[in-house]
């Protein structure tokens, strides 16, 4: 009701002073005992035109009670508004749909997120960019944007040739046959040893060369698209095990579909032609026979996009996958997601392509998140083979939910992890503590989809007995105002997750919710009583809203606990 709020007093404001003409009243929720929204427009007309708030305040608030509009207003301080929506207005509320604002309606999104790399381990930081990134597109589809996910992974580059060095070491050479004996069960795992073996190698001289000759004939096979020699069939082998480790993971997690997946390979010829190409034109420059941005100019600091040997960075390849999203889909806006440790590095890149291409990069906003760590624990790295692991997490967070509360639904657990990622602000490290996660009386995944759950059995046991004409003349108790209260907040609440990417605040008002539920169903009782129709309606909207939290975070909805 929050915008019908708004709207309605910027009529009053305009009423009132029709020559002001910039009317922007802003609504913050308040504490339930001063009501359900505070409004400073008073002050803020006052500061301009050089009136008393407290004046301003006393004139719109007469208006609008004269009105007897669907909302009260009380002055406070020196020129606060609060206003109190009627309970029948909260009421009403339980019989009609949500109202979507749809902010990003007709907008075309991209959402990239996961990105994991074929040929190395993945880790619990693309654990936690997949689920968040899921929640995220969910999040903006569902405030209208048309949402297109893209998967971006390295199929090409250093880490490619590391791997690919230990593989034809474990192999005994360009053994193909040799490679068909690793069971289809321990394929993830293999290329994971291999990897490390493969970067600890990359230390040491001799190694190291050869995995730098290495590197040029793995571009060499994408670039004569060999698919046939003893190499290119160990190469793209492994990279289509990678894949296939990555899809089933996917659909354990239970994340939508991505759109496309866009391999490294696939943009390197464009990043590596453009970033040849504005050389001519001075944006890039040479430098010790690589080819550098310097982006000292800006703040930032110098990057190599194509290095001695000529072969193109990881930020040349950039370049090509920025031009690639923006040629084939012409989006409103770009949403990134990585680790942010790639902060930088992505500010350099786009800096870069903003000298000569500024509409995608201006459309582009790159969220980055810290360390993914246990509760208590260090920090893994996949450089020294420690990693933590994205199985690793969904297979502790399945033993603890079993262990801990007899919960053996993946689902629950899976939640677990879900809940646990978006409830953390996106930008600081996070924290996963297997414990908490699946703890069915707290903050967690679990709680909520019990009480989810919960409330659905009592709208079976009500049966088709309840009657929908509801009397708008019955007064709302204390216990059912607050659930009607907190409950018209959702779509405010959906529409700021969605302006500022932030699953976070769904998951706060989802708990605030069910906490607030707890204490109507406990103090009042919904069956079998002269108010069951009226909290019987109430229970209906509470679940409708508890679901479609959960589903914009990913959650799956169980049917028994």
């Amino acid at each position: 009701m929050k915008y019908e709020v708004a709207q309605a007093l910027e009529t009053k404001v305009k009423e009132l002073y029709p020559d002001w003409k910039q009317v922007e009243v802003e609504l913050d929720q308040t504490e339930e005992k001063f009501g359900d929204y505070s409004c400073n427009i008073a002050m803020k007309m006052a500061k301009s035109q050089g009136l008393n708030p407290r004046d301003i305040a006393d004139k719109l608030a007469k208006a609008v009670n004269d009105a007897k509009l669907f909302f009260s207003a009380e002055v406070a301080g020196p020129g606060f508004i609060n206003i109190a929506i009627c309970d029948d207005a909260l009421l009403s509320y339980t019989n009609k749909s949500p109202n979507n604002p749809g902010v990003y309606s007709g907008q075309k999104f991209l959402v990239e997120y996961s990105d994991p790399n074929p040929f190395k381990p993945l880790h619990a930081g693309h654990l936690y960019t997949t689920l968040i990134g899921d929640a995220v597109a969910r999040i903006v589809e569902y405030a209208g944007a048309d949402v297109t996910r893209i998967n971006y992974g390295g199929d090409v580059g250093l880490h490619v040739a590391k791997s690919m060095w230990a593989i034809l070491k474990n192999l005994g050479g360009e053994n193909v046959e040799k490679l068909r004996t690793v069971s289809e069960d321990s394929r993830a795992v293999w290329l994971g040893e291999r990897y490390v073996e493969g970067n600890n190698a990359y230390e040491e001289e001799g190694s190291k060369q050869e995995i730098t000759d290495l590197n040029k004939k793995i571009y060499e096979i994408h670039s004569k698209k060999d698919k046939t020699s003893d190499l290119a069939q160990i190469y793209w082998t492994c990279r289509s095990w990678s894949y296939d480790y990555f899809n089933s993971l996917y659909k354990e997690l239970g994340v939508i579909d991505f759109d496309r997946y866009i391999p490294e390979s696939e943009v390197t010829d464009l990043g590596l032609e453009t970033v040849k190409e504005q050389l001519k034109q001075g944006v890039y420059e040479e430098s010790d026979g690589a080819v550098v941005f310097r982006g000292e100019d800006d703040g930032l600091h110098t990057r190599v996009f194509i290095n001695a040997e000529g072969l193109p960075t990881y930020e040349a390849k950039e370049v090509g996958l920025i031009l690639t999203k923006w040629q084939d889909y012409q989006y409103d806006k770009s949403i990134i997601i990585t680790a942010n440790e790639q902060e930088q590095y992505m500010q350099v890149v786009l800096s870069s392509v903003g000298r000569f291409k500024v509409e995608p990069v201006e459309r582009t906003n790159h969220l980055t998140h810290g360390v993914v760590k246990l509760a208590g624990g260090e920090k893994m790295s996949s450089r020294k083979g420690n990693i933590l692991s994205a199985v690793d997490v969904i297979r502790s967070a399945e033993s603890t939910s079993k262990k801990t509360f007899g919960n053996d639904n993946p689902g629950i657990a899976v939640g677990s992890i879900k809940y646990s990622f978006a409830k953390q602000r996106i930008g600081g490290d996070v924290i996963y503590d297997p414990i908490v996660s699946v703890n069915m009386h707290g903050d967690s995944g679990p709680y909520l989809q019990y009480a989810l759950v919960r409330a659905k059995s009592i709208i079976k046991k009500a049966g088709n007995t309840i009657s929908q004409d509801l009397s708008s003349s019955k007064k709302l108790d204390n216990y059912e105002r607050s659930i009607c209260r907190k409950m018209q907040y959702f779509d405010s609440i959906v529409d700021s997750s969605a302006r500022e990417l932030a699953p976070n605040q769904i998951c706060t008002y989802a708990f605030e919710l069910a906490q607030v539920f707890n204490r109507f169903y406990e103090n009042s009782p919904v069956l079998n009583n002269e108010r069951t129709d009226i909290r019987i309606s109430i229970v209906k909207k509470y679940t409708s809203i508890l679901e479609q939290c959960l589903q914009l975070i990913g959650l799956d909805i169980v049917e028994g606990m």
